[in-house]
């Protein structure tokens, strides 16, 4: 059913509105985006090397035997943590035990002896001579009492300082040689930082600069030391300076021979900065959207036509107010701490919003809060 059929003389009425050019009014504008914002400001920022590390402990202690014989008892594991002096191994001590009793007998015999002669030449009984040779036989019996129970002390291996133990090279029965080695002691609560560093970097390197050891899987910092000593060998194979760091292992979750991610400050400076949640990225190009007004979108207006600028200029007159989010190019430097440097681009104090980026475009009106 047509037009004329909807009521009588419509049809005449529609088409003499179609030929006046009558249409639906505009719709209202939409009203301001509603947007959080941060100054731009100045900000400290660390010119850093990333490399790997490899930790190593300054204190290992390699424990060898100071006396041979047969292993009677091993008291120690590989990875147990032990306190200076603790016992470790002890090997069989029945031979020498009975050499040290009588050795202690000789000796007591001897002292014996010459206590009686010294009386006897005090009297004038015995010659002077006799007494001093006794007494020359009670020293030497004396000190070969002495060396052996030394040599009994050595088959009680303890350990010289406080640490963990690592690979246990010896099991109960074993018959060890004096020198042998049979395990290793590392004091893990100070370690070295073994880091390569570019030779490149080598002028700006210098002793106490920080060093920041971090989690492989995850970007948190685990450890930090400082710079000890500075190879000044170039190495051929990699072309790195070898530099090492001091760092404290208090609860020993460190490891020697483990490998971390590794960043040496060089230095730090103060540059104008922006938070991370400010900045988009399209075609490689980063850009942030700073909070602007009328005049300055015109001097920018981008691909806004001159009908949509008159038409902000009409709402800017109702709303005197009214901002704009200018969607701005920047030249910035590497994230650090949730902000970037920024190289070109801004001024400090420039308002840059850090909310609702996907729903801006260039020129968008909103509102700040």
């Amino acid at each position: 059913m047509g037009p004329s059929h909807l009521w009588p003389g419509s049809g005449a009425v529609l088409a003499l509105l179609l030929a006046a050019g009558c249409s639906k009014p505009a719709p209202p504008p939409r009203p301001p985006l509603a947007v959080r914002s941060e100054p731009a400001r100045p900000a400290v920022f660390r010119q850093e090397v990333g490399t790997v590390s490899t930790l190593e402990a300054p204190d290992e202690v390699n424990l060898a035997a100071q006396a041979g014989g047969r292993i009677e008892q091993l008291r120690v594991r590989q990875g147990d943590q032990v306190k200076r002096g603790q016992l470790l191994v002890v090997l069989d001590q029945t031979q020498l035990q009975a050499e040290v009793v009588a050795l202690q007998g000789q000796r007591n015999e001897s002292l014996l002896n010459y206590r009686r002669f010294e009386f006897l030449a005090r009297t004038g009984a015995a010659s002077v001579i006799q007494r001093d040779a006794l007494r020359q036989n009670w020293i030497a019996a004396e000190s070969a009492l002495k060396a052996k129970q030394a040599d009994l002390a050595y088959r009680d291996l303890r350990s010289p300082v406080d640490g963990y133990v690592s690979d246990v090279r010896v099991n109960p029965g074993d018959v060890i040689k004096a020198g042998d080695p049979f395990t290793t002691i590392q004091r893990n609560n100070r370690l070295l930082a073994r880091v390569e560093v570019p030779a490149r970097y080598g002028p700006q390197l210098r002793n106490g600069q920080a060093v920041i050891l971090q989690d492989p899987l995850a970007d948190r910092t685990i450890a930090e030391g400082q710079v000890r000593s500075i190879d000044p060998r170039v190495s051929s194979g990699t072309q790195g300076l070898l530099v090492k760091a001091e760092l404290d292992n208090p609860d020993g979750s460190l490891r020697t021979g483990q490998r971390l991610r590794t960043r040496l400050v060089l230095g730090s400076s103060e540059q104008l900065s922006v938070p991370f949640a400010a900045v988009t990225q399209t075609s490689g190009q980063n850009f942030v959207f700073v909070v602007g007004s009328l005049e300055q979108l015109e001097r920018q207006p981008g691909r806004i036509s001159k009908e949509q600028l008159q038409a902000l200029r009409q709402r800017v007159s109702a709303e005197p107010q009214l901002r704009f989010a200018l969607q701005t190019p920047v030249q910035l430097g590497p994230l650090q701490s949730k902000r970037y440097p920024v190289l070109r681009g801004l001024s400090s104090g420039q308002q840059v919003i850090v909310t609702n980026l996907l729903s801006l475009r260039h020129g968008a009106p909103v509102q700040v809060n």
